[in-house]
């Protein structure tokens, strides 16, 4: 297994826990992408993504996404296929899991630090972006 593989592992079991605290892992310059869903967008730097995070975490009660699969893609990508497994959303009361939501977490690394990270809410569109059946 390639470093890069382990350093998304690592992430990725963070989250599963519920623990989005940690931002080691991001370059300080890195480039979050919300690729599609209510609100994408892109934003540079480690604080402009925890402020991102921290606003889409806040209108959720118990966000949960487990990974699926881990795909190396080249040398500088890792792919997450992942399902969102809970979420309750605090104004609507709708429960994410109920949509069967699957998703996807694109990885670019560089130096072990992850320059770029492209958040799917729709993992079909993250397959047909990357060129990858499903």
């Amino acid at each position: 297994m390639s470093e890069n593989l382990d350093l998304v592992r690592s992430i990725h079991t963070a989250w599963e826990r519920g623990d989005f605290s940690s931002v080691e892992w991001a370059d300080p310059e890195i480039e979050y992408v919300v690729a599609d869903g209510p609100s994408p967008g892109s934003w540079t730097g480690v604080p402009g993504m925890a402020e991102v995070w921290r606003d889409f975490l806040s209108t959720w009660e118990d966000w949960r996404a487990e990974a699926e699969e881990y795909r190396e893609l080249d040398d500088v990508r890792v792919l997450v296929l992942l399902t969102i497994t809970g979420g309750r959303g605090k104004t609507s009361g709708l429960e994410v899991a109920q949509l069967g939501a699957e998703g996807a977490n694109l990885f670019h690394i560089r130096d072990g630090k992850v320059i770029t990270f492209v958040f799917y809410f729709d993992r079909e569109r993250a397959l047909a972006d990357l060129g990858l059946e499903g």
